[in-house]
Formats: structure tokens, sequence, C-alpha cells
């Protein structure tokens, strides 16, 4: 039996690491099969020398995070749990800038770590990745980082109108209250990176602009980062007059799920045909997410892995 005690200068960081209920604090003693405790600014921690160590290194990973960012998720937990175990490599890599105070974006896999180079290296981006894997958190916050380094002068949210299967005249209000729903994704990874006036005032002043895609047919977007999400859903002649609004000094990300594609049975994709067509076409780059890079609640990846192994079954590829 060994023991070890972990000093943490602010005590209210022990919260932070222990979770909401001390959920972080179940799923850590779950895994690694140590006794933990907290007494004033301290965390003390006994069980076997290796699992000790183990539980060691997680809480100072977490606390470092905790200090950075103020609050540690489930899936910071997942992540460290992995890495001090040996199943997953720690990631370091450079962190996305979005100059808000309290707010660093880092990439939590390689998965990402790879998007995020990519779209830093690239004129256009096509991700395809499952649900929960920073496609669309990550593409915001790499144009928020470049229009606060005046690298672009806007930013403009593109989304196909294909979910509820209905036209988007029929839905009450004007432009911006009909297309509302479905930019929503985008608007609330934004509104966590901006200040809520800076976003007001930016989408007054048209520096945030937010548009369905059936509305770009025409334009030249030059000094801009586009963002099309749910690209899924888009045909081949959409994706094809999206990527030819390209202007000069501009960048494109271009993201979505193939898994979870909502055309009539007879369509093709654009973004899977895209991923093929444009595979060795110079200043376009191709990035495969998949379920390692999932950073929602600890669930969705085991739903994920699901419909996979399901999808796998009915193809006849595999037997139960």
């Amino acid at each position: 039996m060994s023991r070890t005690t972990i000093a943490v200068v602010d005590s209210k960081r022990i919260l932070a690491l222990f979770g909401p209920r001390d959920q972080h604090l179940r799923r850590i003693r779950a895994a690694l099969g140590v006794n933990v405790s907290a007494r004033e600014d301290s965390i003390r921690i006994e069980g076997e020398e290796s699992a000790v160590r183990q539980a060691t290194a997680l809480f100072e990973r977490l606390d470092r995070l905790a200090r950075d960012r103020g609050a540690v998720d489930a899936a910071d937990v997942s992540q460290a749990i992995s890495v001090v175990t040996g199943e997953e490599a720690p990631v370091h890599h450079e962190p996305i800038d979005v100059q808000r105070a309290g707010r660093h974006v880092c990439p939590r896999s390689e998965g990402q770590a790879s998007y995020v180079k990519a779209i830093r290296d690239h004129d256009v981006v096509l991700c395809s990745g499952p649900a929960g894997s920073g496609k669309t958190f990550l593409a915001v916050a790499m144009a928020v980082s470049q229009w606060r380094a005046e690298q672009v002068r806007k930013i403009v949210l593109v989304r196909p109108a294909v979910e509820a299967g209905e036209s988007l005249g029929y839905l009450p209000g004007d432009l911006q209250a009909k297309i509302n729903p479905y930019l929503r994704p985008l608007l609330d990874a934004l509104r966590e990176l901006m200040d809520f006036d800076l976003l007001k005032r930016l989408g007054e002043q048209d520096v945030v602009e937010m548009v369905p895609l059936a509305y770009m047919r025409g334009r030249t977007l030059n000094h801009a980062f586009i963002i099309l999400d749910e690209a899924q859903n888009t045909t081949v002649s959409q994706m094809k007059m999206f990527l030819t609004r390209l202007g000069m000094g501009s960048k494109m990300v271009i993201s979505g799920d193939t898994t979870q594609i909502d055309l009539p049975p007879n369509r093709t994709s654009g973004l899977v045909d895209a991923m093929r067509r444009l595979q060795h076409v110079p200043g376009c780059a191709r990035v495969r997410l998949g379920g390692r890079d999932i950073v929602r609640h600890p669930l969705v990846q085991r739903i994920v892995e699901a419909y996979d192994d399901e999808a796998r079954d009915d193809n006849g590829r595999t037997s139960r």
C-alpha cells in the first residue's frame, strides 16, 4: 500500500477536479483502483504503488487544465485516464488563440490536432467525422482566431437547410428568424468564444454573417473565413457551387458526418463526392475524425460505436 499527497494552491480547484457531485472522482477511483480524499488544500491518494503514480500524474494533469481553463469536463477526465494508463499518447499541440480571457481552445486528440493543422496550412479543408468530434467548434475557433489576428475581414457561417424537410419560406419571421434554427450549432460555438455584445455588434456590421447554402449562389467571398457545416447534406452541384465562392485571401472549412446523410437515397452527398474528387488537388486537405476524437459525454462515443457496429452487420461484413 502506497500513499501520496498533492498540494493544490487554490482549494476551489479541488471542486473542479472532483467534478459535479464528485462525478470525476468516482470515475478516477473506479478506473485506477485508488482511494482519493481531499483535506483543505491538498488531495490524498492511497492504493497500489503503480496506481498511486498514475493517479498522481492524472490529478497533476487535470490541475493544469483547471488552472488554465477554470474547469475540467468529462472528456478531459477520459483523456487523462487514457494517457496515464498508456492507452493513448499525450497530445501537446499549439492552442488556438481566441483572445478571450480565461478561454483556451486546444485540440484534445491527434485527429483534432491534425484538423487544426490542416486549417492553418490549407485554403480548403474537408472534414468528416462523427457527432462530438469537434468539427464545428474547432473550425469556428480557428475563424475567430484568424479574424482577431486580422488575417481575414469577416466570418461566414453556412449550412444547408434540409433537416426539417421543409422550405425556409414556410417558416415564420424574417430571413434571420428563418435560418436561426439551422445555424444554431454554429452560433452556439461563436457565443462560447465571443462576448454576446461583441457578437451582436459584429452581426449588425456584417462582419459575422450567417447564411443558408441556397443564398450563396453568385457570390465571391474575399478575405473571409467561410465554414460550411452539415456538408453531408449538400448535393454534388451545391458543393461545387459553394467551393467556387472562394475568393482571394479566403479560407474554407467544410465539415459533416457522412453517417448521417438526410438526402434522398438516389442523391450523392456533396461531401462524400468532394472528399474523393479533391483528394489530389493542391491547396485542399482532407481530414477524417473517428471515435477517439469524440469529446462530448463519454456515452456518445459508445453510442457512435454501437451504431457503427450495427451498420457493419447490416452490410454483411461482420456477424454477431
